[in-house]
């Protein structure tokens, strides 16, 4: 319990910056988890998705083996998205269905894309924030708490080297406390965002083979 002396005899603010940082890394902490397992699951599930939709014989078939795979939601919507420009017309249509059918399916993709792109860049501004303000934190802590460590000195009535390294190598503990949360935080910023970038250029191809293949608003064979 030694090692932690200092911090019980710091002032509000040694120990509110403190509190603030186990905030910061519990919070990063969290969030890499939880996404890591979200990236995991959709690496899987996306291209089972794509390959059960282009394996099936019709579009109902199709949307039926997505949404049983799909259990993130990604690849469905740019189904829906098909499915709907595919539908028949109706006597009376609002402007986002006068337009050309390509039109029309490309809006949809657009917007299923957008809305796949939500869960994928969940946390990233987070850890972005966390990586770059924990370092700073742990600073304000150091700075700090040697200020609060030669205030004590000042009112003893001799201060020599043995008497400043202690607090002061203990202040300096806020500022190592400050980069081991921001470490986490920015390799997991880098890492995930690397994944999630993968899987939405693995939707966006998707979208772009839909957009190819059915855009002309022509009927298919074996999606009519």
């Amino acid at each position: 319990m030694e090692r932690w002396h200092w911090l019980a005899q710091g002032d509000a603010v040694t120990q509110a910056t403190a509190l603030l940082l186990l905030a910061l890394s519990v919070a990063s902490w969290v969030v890499m988890l939880y996404k890591g397992w979200l990236l995991a699951r959709s690496r899987r599930q996306v291209p089972r998705c794509v390959a059960a939709f282009w394996q099936a014989d019709d579009l109902a078939t199709a949307r039926n083996r997505v949404a049983a795979i799909d259990g993130r939601g990604l690849v469905l919507p740019l189904v829906d998205a098909l499915q709907a420009q595919r539908m028949p017309a109706a006597a009376v249509r609002p402007l986002a269905q006068q337009g050309a059918a390509s039109a029309q399916l490309t809006r949809g993709l657009r917007a299923a894309l957008q809305s796949a792109s939500g869960p994928l860049q969940w946390g990233q501004v987070l850890l972005a924030s966390i990586g770059t303000l924990a370092p700073f934190v742990g600073l304000l802590g150091t700075v700090w708490g040697i200020h609060h460590a030669l205030s004590l000195l000042a009112d003893s009535q001799s201060i020599g080297i043995a008497q400043l390294a202690a607090p002061v190598g203990e202040a300096l503990v806020m500022t190592a406390a400050g980069l081991a949360v921001a470490i986490p935080a920015v390799l997991g910023y880098n890492l995930q965002g690397r994944s999630a970038g993968r899987i939405e250029a693995e939707l966006e191809g998707f979208a772009h083979d839909l957009q190819a293949m059915f855009g002309d608003g022509a009927p298919s064979a074996a999606m009519a």
